[in-house]
C-alpha cells in the first residue's frame, strides 16, 4: 500500500531521517531510502550500529510515527491506484491490501487511497510476527484471500516486497517508486 498505491516513500525517508537525528544518529537519506519497505524492526537493524542500546529503538519508532502522522491527512494515492484496484475487483479478483504499517498508519493509508469499495481484505504489521522481507505478511494475505501461492500475484514497489514474495512462493510485480 505505502509506496505502491499511496505516495509515501519520500515522506517516510524524511521522517525516519529526522527521528534518527533526534536520537543522535547520523544516517544518510540515501541509506534510509534504500531500506524503505522493510518493517521498522528490520529498518533499524539495517541502518543503526549493531552494538547500539536497543532500549532506544522504540523511542525512535515513536518519533518517526509522530513525525509521519503530521502528513497523514495530506497523503495522496499514486495516479491510477484506486482505478487499478477497482478494475481488479470488477474482474472478480480478490483484492487484499498488505502493509508493514501499524494499524493507525494503515487506516490513514486506506483513507488516502479512498477505494474501500474495491478492497476485499487487508492485513498489516499487527497481524504478523516478522516484517518484510520475511514472508509473514504475504502468507497472511494469502490466507485472507483464500488462495494458494500459485493463484496469487503481489504488487509491490521495493526489493523487500520481492524478497518476501519469493520466500512465500508468490509471483510479484514490481512497480518503480516514483514521485507524482
Amino acid at each position: 500500500v505505502d509506496g505502491t498505491l499511496v505516495d509515501t516513500n519520500y515522506l517516510n525517508a524524511v521522517t525516519w531521517w529526522e527521528a534518527f537525528a533526534q536520537a543522535g544518529y547520523d544516517v544518510t537519506m540515501a541509506d534510509i531510502h534504500r531500506t524503505i519497505g522493510k518493517g521498522s524492526d528490520q529498518l533499524l537493524d539495517a541502518l543503526l550500529p549493531k552494538d547500539r542500546d536497543r532500549d532506544g529503538d522504540q523511542d525512535i519508532r515513536t518519533a518517526h510515527s509522530a513525525l509521519y502522522s503530521v502528513y497523514w491527512t495530506r497523503l495522496r494515492p499514486l495516479d491510477g491506484a484506486p482505478d487499478l484496484l477497482r478494475a481488479c475487483h470488477r474482474q472478480g479478483l480478490r483484492v487484499v491490501l498488505a502493509s508493514s504499517a501499524d494499524e493507525r498508519e494503515f487506516a490513514a493509508l486506506r483513507a488516502a487511497l479512498d477505494a474501500e469499495d474495491a478492497i476485499d481484505e487487508a492485513t498489516n504489521s499487527g497481524d504478523v510476527e516478522r516484517s518484510k522481507p520475511a514472508p509473514d505478511l504475504v502468507q497472511v494475505a494469502l490466507g485472507k484471500a483464500g488462495v494458494t501461492a500459485d493463484q496469487a500475484v503481489f504488487i509491490g514497489d521495493t526489493v523487500w516486497d520481492v524478497h518476501a514474495c519469493q520466500k512465500a512462493g508468490v509471483r510479484c510485480i514490481g512497480l518503480p517508486s516514483r514521485h507524482r
